[in-house]
């Protein structure tokens, strides 16, 4: 078998306009993943194809099933938008090789079958009505393509499918229009960059779109790193996001509501995220006809309401905690800008009064996030303890107020010799 290296175990070749291409990036740090083709139809999730080795000739009436109605990616960029996401990706080809747009690579497309119009363009045109970053998707592995399995091992067969994905690529790269993000995925069989001619595809991608944000999945590290399933921070100084899905699956399955994260879930996720400087994009599996699955609309309706009142907490140049706050604390976690912590009680309210252990810093002023409400606080040489908050939480959405505590200096908090000390990656588990 070939040997691959992990995708965030790669070498990050430095790029001197990485920084300034990425800074709205950085600021937005919450986006939706949409996962969606022909396998929604089936109702299995994305890999049903290859896990029940579906062949090609009965797999393709699947893209004459997929029958998106009017409007459905509208309705994804407005339910982002109103969740609080700042972007969204879509898998404009997935492993199965439905191309979403109108293609000259294959017959095997969404303007040919089923919907039969060019999905990308409506979903690019959605964004842009929202103001969401435009991200697209592409699956380097392809599982109809006669060459998909041959280019690992055979010479001819890995030009002609490096010349079918490069051509799919800059056909995406190409009619749309400015092009925010480009996330690779799935590239197998082949081991190496080299083999992928990834290199030379990039560099034709950043021609075309020069402010371009692209992940670590084409075997390059790239401008940011891709964990997936877990909210697991990368070393400091490397850009990350953390892909998740909702229910357990990425594209559509019926699964039942107990499945699907809850607000509190998702925002541990996106608090996790935030606080080691990552983003966090949550994935939605639209169904067969496009529809979002109506357990997806009440959860991101609350989380648009409190990031509307929190989002100070989450949005924008954060610092990373590492080595300067408690990542776990038993009545909450923080966040932090500075000389600015934020600090989330989301383990449950800890009533009118309560102490953090072992936090430096002079203390100026507490309040309650979006209320703006001060409270009460007392420094003493081991604990800060803030009272005069309301007896009961007041925060409907999801339970979870956060205090806003400005300090002098940037804080710092350890919870010292005889107590468990947590590495750094211990908010991952929460």
């Amino acid at each position: 078998m070939p040997e691959f290296t992990p995708v965030n175990q790669l070498p990050v070749e430095p790029d001197p306009t990485r920084e300034g291409r990425m800074r709205w990036w950085n600021d937005a740090r919450f986006g939706m993943f949409i996962t969606y083709g022909p396998y929604a139809v089936l109702g299995r999730g994305e890999w049903a194809m290859q896990q029940e080795h579906i062949p090609a000739e009965e797999y393709t009436p699947l893209g004459d099933a997929m029958r998106t109605k009017p409007g459905a990616a509208r309705e994804w960029a407005q339910l982002a938008h109103s969740a609080g996401m700042k972007y969204m990706v879509l898998t404009a080809k997935h492993c199965d090789g439905f191309h979403l747009w109108d293609t000259a690579q294959t017959d095997f497309c969404a303007t040919r079958h089923g919907p039969r119009r060019d999905l990308v363009r409506e979903y690019v045109d959605a964004c842009r009505e929202f103001d969401l970053g435009v991200g697209i998707y592409y699956c380097l592995m392809d599982w109809r393509h006669p060459d998909g399995d041959l280019c690992a091992i055979d010479e001819m067969a890995r030009r002609r499918f490096v010349a079918y994905t490069h051509a799919s690529v800059l056909e995406l790269m190409s009619n749309y229009g400015k092009v925010d993000i480009l996330w690779f995925d799935g590239p197998w069989p082949m081991p190496s960059a080299e083999q992928w001619e990834s290199r030379e595809l990039i560099k034709k991608v950043r021609r075309l779109q020069p402010d371009i944000i692209i992940n670590n999945r084409a075997r390059i590290a790239e401008d940011f790193g891709t964990p997936e399933g877990s909210v697991t921070p990368q070393k400091p100084g490397r850009a990350w996001e953390a892909c998740m899905t909702f229910n357990g699956d990425w594209g559509y399955a019926a699964t039942p509501s107990d499945d699907w994260h809850s607000v509190r879930d998702v925002l541990r996720m996106l608090r996790n995220a935030t606080a080691f400087g990552g983003n966090l994009l949550l994935n939605i599996g639209p169904m067969a006809d496009g529809s979002v699955p109506p357990e997806a609309f009440p959860r991101l309706k609350l989380l648009g309401a409190w990031l509307r009142t929190h989002g100070e907490a989450v949005y924008g140049q954060v610092t990373r905690i590492d080595g300067k706050l408690e990542p776990w604390v038993n009545t909450g976690f923080w966040t932090l800008k500075g000389d600015t912590g934020y600090y989330w009680l989301l383990r449950g309210y800890p009533g009118a009064s309560f102490a953090i252990a072992r936090v430096e810093g002079k203390v100026k002023r507490i309040s309650l996030l979006g209320t703006g409400q001060q409270l009460e606080f007392r420094q003493e040489p081991e604990r800060l303890i803030i009272s005069g908050l309301p007896s009961i939480c007041t925060e409907p959405d999801a339970q979870t107020p956060v205090l806003k505590i400005e300090f002098a200096e940037e804080p710092r908090q350890q919870l010292g010799a005889g107590m468990m000390l947590l590495p750094a990656d211990r908010a991952a588990w929460w």
